[in-house]
C-alpha cells in the first residue's frame, strides 16, 4: 500500500489529493514529470472537483478517463459514476493507481479498471462501453487522442477535456473564425464543441508555461449527423479537409488541386458539391466537406461510418 501523507480534502467517500501527497507520491516512485509524454499533474483539490462536476456524470455513467496520473481527477469521477476506465500511458503511474485509491477511497476501488497504453492507439477496453470521457489531456497530442477515441468508442456522448488554451480555442472555432482550422473541422464530424472555461496555470505541477481551457464535448445525434455527412466517409471528407488548409491562402481551387489532380478537375467537383471554387477552406463548414468528399467519391449507400445512437 502507498505510505500517504495526511488526507486531503473529503468529497463523498473519496479523499482528495493535493500538492503535498501528490509530490510526496512522486518522490516515493522516483517520478519526474515528462516532457515527452506531456505530463504537467493537476493538483488542486478544487480544480478536479470543477472538472468532475462540469462533467454532469450519472450514477450509471461508466467514465473513459485519459491521463489520470497520480489520480487526482480519478478520485472525484469515481465517487460520481458507477464505473471509471483510466488510460494512462505511464506504466509505473498506471500500476501505482489502483493502490492510491484502495488507499483514499476502498470503498470505491471495485470502480476503477486501468489500461496502461496509449489513449491515441487504444483499441480494447475493459467493461461496459464508456459513456463519458472526462480527460486532462497532453498538449502535445490533445487533438489526435480526442478524435481517435470519438472515432472509436461510438458508446461515448461526450464529455469534457482540459487542453491547452490555445488548442481549446481551435476545437470551438466556427467556420470564418480566425482560429477555425483542421481540428476544428475535423471535431465537427463528431459533435459540437464549446468552451467551458479556463484554468490558471498555478493548478499544475510543473507549471506550464501556457495557460488551459475546459473544453464540453457533445456528440451529434444519429439524425443531425447523417445530415451534416450525407453519403460522405470520414477518411474521403477529412482528406479534403486536409487538403484545404495544407495552403490556407489560396483559394479551394488551388489548393485542392494536388488532392484531385489538377485545379480544373478541383473546380469540377467544387461545383458539382455546390461550394464556390474562389472561397478558402477557412470559410466552410464540415457540411461542406462532406459534399465536396461526396461529390468526388459518389456512394450509393449511407456514409460508411459509425453514428452514435444517443
Amino acid at each position: 500500500m502507498p505510505s500517504l501523507a495526511a488526507p486531503g480534502p473529503a468529497l463523498g467517500t473519496a479523499q482528495l489529493l493535493g500538492p503535498s501527497e501528490i509530490r510526496a507520491l512522486a518522490a516515493r516512485l522516483g517520478v519526474q514529470p515528462s516532457k515527452r509524454l506531456g505530463q504537467n499533474f493537476v493538483v488542486d483539490a478544487g480544480t478536479v472537483s470543477r472538472i468532475a462536476g462540469m462533467a454532469g456524470l450519472r450514477g450509471d455513467d461508466t467514465v473513459l478517463e485519459v491521463g489520470p496520473g497520480f489520480g487526482s481527477l480519478t478520485l472525484p469521477l469515481l465517487a460520481a459514476a458507477r464505473q471509471v476506465i483510466a488510460v494512462e500511458l505511464d506504466p509505473v503511474l498506471a500500476a501505482e493507481l489502483p493502490l492510491t485509491v484502495a488507499a483514499r477511497a476502498p470503498h470505491l476501488a471495485e470502480r476503477l479498471s486501468v489500461v496502461a497504453a496509449d489513449a491515441a492507439r487504444v483499441a480494447d477496453l475493459p467493461g461496459d462501453p464508456p459513456t463519458v470521457l472526462v480527460a486532462n489531456l497532453p498538449y502535445n497530442a490533445s487533438v489526435p487522442v480526442l478524435l481517435h477515441l470519438l472515432a472509436t468508442v461510438p458508446s461515448l456522448r461526450g464529455g469534457v477535456v482540459m487542453v491547452q488554451a490555445e488548442v481549446a480555442d481551435r476545437m470551438c472555432a466556427p467556420p470564418g473564425s480566425r482560429t477555425y482550422g483542421v481540428p476544428s473541422a475535423k471535431l465537427a464530424w463528431f459533435a459540437t464543441a464549446r468552451r467551458a472555461g479556463s484554468v490558471g496555470r498555478g493548478v499544475f505541477w510543473p507549471v506550464p508555461r501556457v495557460d488551459s481551457g475546459l473544453v464540453e464535448i457533445v456528440r451529434l445525434g444519429a439524425d443531425q449527423a447523417a445530415k451534416l455527412r450525407g453519403s460522405a466517409g470520414r477518411a474521403e471528407t477529412f482528406a479534403v479537409i486536409d487538403a484545404a488548409f495544407s495552403q490556407r491562402r489560396k483559394t479551394l481551387r488551388a489548393a485542392l488541386a494536388a488532392w484531385a489532380g489538377s485545379p480544373a478537375a478541383a473546380e469540377e467537383v467544387l461545383r458539382r458539391a455546390g461550394v464556390d471554387p474562389a472561397l478558402r477552406g477557412e470559410a466552410l463548414g464540415i457540411a461542406d466537406y462532406a459534399r465536396i468528399a461526396a461529390a468526388a467519391f459518389p456512394s450509393p449507400g449511407p456514409a460508411p461510418d459509425t453514428i452514435s445512437k444517443s
